[in-house]
């Protein structure tokens, strides 16, 4: 039975199912759901690690940065939420090892939150020297002294999203033609966005993980410090942007369930909102450009152009795309959510 055919067979028996259901399921299923089962990075979706390897050398500076901030522990975990092949940890352990030398490395505790038993596998043999754990979520990871990074993890929690017409607002709901395929309908029901929902429009999308990482966030009992770099507004809540992706081409959200990355623009508005009523300190969200100039982003790549003649304009090219206004720099946003009195965190 695919994983279409399941969640036919559940909607047939309990009803129509709210968006972020299905997104959970078709995202997050243990046994055919699509990150849990076929990873894509590289076919349908590529990040900004593998855009340039500046990204993961800056957030190992800030790494470092950040280890002395939260007062330099003997132990502290470093916890990287989805991270695909491990790129971005390469590109970071590098420069954090010489930035902050053989005491920083012999402090941490390498933690991956991973579902993917493929990119665990894989993971556990790239970093092998550094023994890394691995977590099915940000709450299995023990409390304690620790500092997170998710790269385009939040884009991929559930969302709500909710309709208005005629000034009704209604939930959208997936459920089925009457030929059993899926498709998107609204609920009989009157539900209302949450409060606090910035409404900014008739259409309104609200991912009900985030309150959930705060949360698990908050119930950390010693420092913590995440670092969150994703797309999306920081004002209004996101309309509809859901989307698939299938190999590197956008598709039809509803069709081969499990097959195809979803994603949807994340509320920084909201987020930020959800961590300061928490407790947590907040700096950003700031355009990504702007924070990765602010660990010195143009030095190091003026570095690796003079140190890479024959490469200078496709080095330059592909480190441009994350710091230009234009293109990622801007689209692109960082956010850090901090326990209660921690000193100001680089780049912010």
């Amino acid at each position: 039975m695919t994983l279409e055919d399941r969640l036919v067979s559940l909607i047939e028996t309990g009803g129509p199912i709210p968006l972020s259901t299905y997104m959970q399921i078709a995202l997050h299923d243990p046994q055919a759901g699509y990150y849990a089962t076929r990873p894509g990075l590289g076919r349908d979706f590529t990040t900004a690690p593998e855009t340039s390897q500046v990204f993961g050398e800056l957030i190992g500076i800030w790494l470092v940065h950040e280890w002395r901030g939260i007062g330099a522990p003997a132990r502290f975990k470093l916890v990287e939420i989805g991270p695909g092949r491990g790129q971005l940890m390469l590109d970071a352990l590098r420069v954090a090892g010489m930035a902050g030398g053989d005491a920083f490395l012999s402090a941490l505790r390498l933690v991956f939150v991973e579902p993917s038993p493929v990119l665990r596998a894989a993971l556990a043999d790239v970093f092998a020297p550094l023994n890394p754990t691995f977590a099915a979520t940000l709450a299995a990871v023990p409390a304690g002294p620790a500092l997170i990074i998710g790269n385009e993890y939040l884009d991929c929690l559930p969302a709500r999203q909710f309709r208005r017409s005629g000034g009704v607002w209604r939930e959208c709901v997936v459920g089925l033609m009457d030929d059993r395929q899926l498709a998107f309908g609204l609920a009989a029901d009157e539900p209302r966005p949450p409060a606090g929902t910035a409404l900014a429009g008739d259409v309104v999308e609200v991912q009900t993980g985030l309150d959930l990482l705060v949360a698990d966030l908050v119930t950390r009992a010693s420092p913590a410090r995440a670092l969150f770099i994703d797309y999306g507004p920081d004002a209004a809540a996101p309309g509809d942007t859901l989307r698939a992706y299938r190999d590197g081409r956008q598709a039809a959200p509803l069709v081969a369930p499990g097959l195809c990355d979803l994603t949807v623009d994340v509320d920084f508005g909201r987020l930020a909102r959800l961590a300061t009523a928490a407790g947590l300190d907040v700096a950003g969200p700031t355009p990504q450009g702007m924070f990765l100039l602010g660990l010195g982003a143009q030095a190091r790549l003026n570095q690796l152009v003079a140190a890479n003649p024959d490469d200078a304009e496709a080095v330059f090219e592909a480190a441009r795309k994350l710091i230009d206004p234009a293109e990622m720099g801007a689209r692109f946003k960082a956010i850090c959510l901090s326990s209660a009195g921690l000193p100001a965190p680089a780049g912010f």
